[in-house]
């Protein structure tokens, strides 16, 4: 499971725009990347001979259970990761670019054991002793997009 970074983002994009749309293709990818269509295609078919995705009827891309387990962590590492570095003060911006690169970087020991401490410091310090401006409905939030469902397909 040690994929290249770009085909990690590969992964999930295709997450992400699965929940705000019912069918994505390679073209929707490439918009949401700001990657040409062939740069995409050659990725697609990375992803698709290593068993990360299906391409289905229409070129509709299709994650497997790999490809949706390794997207949903890399996902769930952005957002939580967004979200510690702008409670600790870091500007969004900043804070959005830098999570992109950490969540590629950081093993997935470290990343539970930071979720864990984390967690445990926004549960059980009151507001006057967290230091952090991170709270529990922000992370039930990261948990709700985590698991929200595909958009459903349109009926033909």
């Amino acid at each position: 499971m040690n994929l290249p970074e770009s085909l990690e983002n590969y992964l999930e994009n295709i997450f992400i725009l699965s929940r705000h749309q019912p069918v994505v293709k390679a073209v929707d990818l490439a918009r949401a990347m700001g990657f040409s269509k062939p740069s995409v295609s050659r990725a697609v078919h990375i992803l698709e001979d290593e068993g990360y995705i299906t391409i289905g009827e229409h070129g509709k891309l299709i994650l497997t259970e790999t490809g949706h387990e390794i997207a949903s962590k890399v996902y769930e590492r952005h957002l939580f990761l967004t979200e510690l570095f702008k409670a600790m003060g870091v500007d969004p911006q900043t804070a959005e670019q830098d999570a992109c690169e950490v969540e590629h970087a950081i093993s997935a020991s470290t990343f539970n054991l930071l979720k864990e401490h984390i967690s445990y410091i926004v549960e059980n310090l009151s507001a006057t002793d967290n230091p952090l401006k991170l709270t529990s409905e922000v992370l039930g939030k990261i948990e709700d997009k985590i698991n929200a469902p595909a958009a459903a397909d349109d009926p033909e």
